[in-house]
C-alpha cells in the first residue's frame, strides 16, 4: 500500500517514496514524453516532476489515490515547463522543428500504423495544455471522475471536453 506512517524514519520515508516512484514511473515518463521534445528535454522534465513529487510527498494524503496525486503534480509541472519553453522560443529567432529530423525506423513492422501513431502524437502535441492532459488521461482509460479530480474540473466539463475532443480528432483525420 502506498502510505506513510508517523513512525517512519527519514530513510524509511525516502525508501517508501523511491518504491512508489519506481512503481508508478510510467506516469512520469508518459507526461514528460507528451509535454517535452527531444530526449534531453524529456529527461529534464521527468527529473523536475520527480523532484516536485518528492517535495510534495510529506503533504500526500493517503486517503486519496496516489496515481491521481501523481498525475496532478506531474501535469502541473509539465504545463509550467511548457509555458516556460514557449516563452524561451519567443526569444529565439528560429526554433528547431524536431519532427523534420525524425528518421524512419527501418525495423517498423507496419509503416501505416507508425504513420497513424505519429499523426496522433502530432495532434496531441498541438492541443492546449489542459486538453492535452485530458486526452492523455482519456486514452489511458481513466474514469471521468478521476480525470475531473486530476484536472480540477467538474465531471460534466470532462464529458463535454471529451465530446469536443473526439469531434476535433474526427475533423483532423478526415
Amino acid at each position: 500500500m502506498d502510505t506513510i506512517t508517523p513512525t517512519m524514519t527519514a530513510n524509511d520515508d525516502r525508501d517508501a517514496f523511491s518504491a512508489l516512484l519506481q512503481r508508478h514511473a510510467g506516469i512520469v515518463f508518459k507526461i514528460a514524453g507528451s509535454y517535452a521534445h527531444g530526449p534531453e528535454d524529456r529527461a529534464d522534465l521527468a527529473q523536475d516532476i520527480a523532484a516536485q513529487l518528492w517535495h510534495a510527498w510529506p503533504k500526500y494524503d493517503p486517503a486519496r489515490s496516489v496515481t491521481t496525486w501523481m498525475y496532478r503534480i506531474a501535469l502541473n509541472v509539465a504545463i509550467s515547463h511548457l509555458r516556460h519553453r514557449q516563452l524561451r522560443q519567443r526569444h529565439d529567432a528560429l526554433p528547431l522543428d524536431e519532427t523534420l529530423h525524425d528518421v524512419a525506423d527501418g525495423n517498423a513492422v507496419d509503416p501505416e500504423n507508425e504513420q497513424g501513431v505519429r499523426l496522433l502524437r502530432d495532434f496531441i502535441a498541438r492541443q492546449p495544455p489542459l486538453d492535452r492532459a485530458l486526452l492523455l488521461l482519456y486514452l489511458e482509460d481513466r474514469s471521468q471522475r478521476e480525470i475531473a479530480e486530476i484536472l480540477g474540473i467538474t465531471e460534466s466539463n470532462v464529458s463535454t471536453k471529451i465530446g469536443r475532443m473526439k469531434q476535433r480528432i474526427r475533423d483532423a483525420f478526415r
